[in-house]
């Protein structure tokens, strides 16, 4: 599959998953510069690992719940948390994945992972 054909697939994927606000926000906001990562992200992440066809995507959501928590990247677990919820995965899943995550990564991680997705649980206020 070529480049464009996997920045295609990828920014479909990605809109899907984390809807066009989010990513119209980050594309516009973006020089040539950051563009490149934002290609780069788009073709790999969306093209390429998150449309294959061997895990459902409810897997793939826990999975980078968890992956976010592990490595400690609350803010991005946030921003997951929320799509994640847009897109089937319920509370007490995203609960028992961190549960997972508490046993498997540590307390201070289990609990900071904890409160980001809490919050981002949250009713927006806006």
């Amino acid at each position: 599959m070529a480049n464009n054909e996997l920045f295609e697939k990828g920014l479909e994927k990605r809109r899907q998953v984390l809807g066009s606000e989010y990513l119209d926000a980050n594309f516009a906001g973006a020089d040539d510069f950051m563009m490149t990562f934002q290609r780069a992200v788009t073709e790999l992440a969306w093209g390429y690992a998150w449309s294959r066809p061997g895990l459902d995507q409810r897997t793939r959501f826990i999975l980078t719940l968890g992956i976010l928590a592990g490595l400690g990247r609350f803010q991005e677990l946030g921003i997951y948390t929320k799509a994640a919820v847009s897109n089937g995965v319920t509370v007490d899943e995203i609960k028992e994945a961190l549960i997972h995550v508490t046993v498997y990564c540590g307390t201070p991680a289990g609990r900071q992972a904890f409160l980001a997705a809490h919050e981002a649980l949250k009713p927006s206020k806006g």
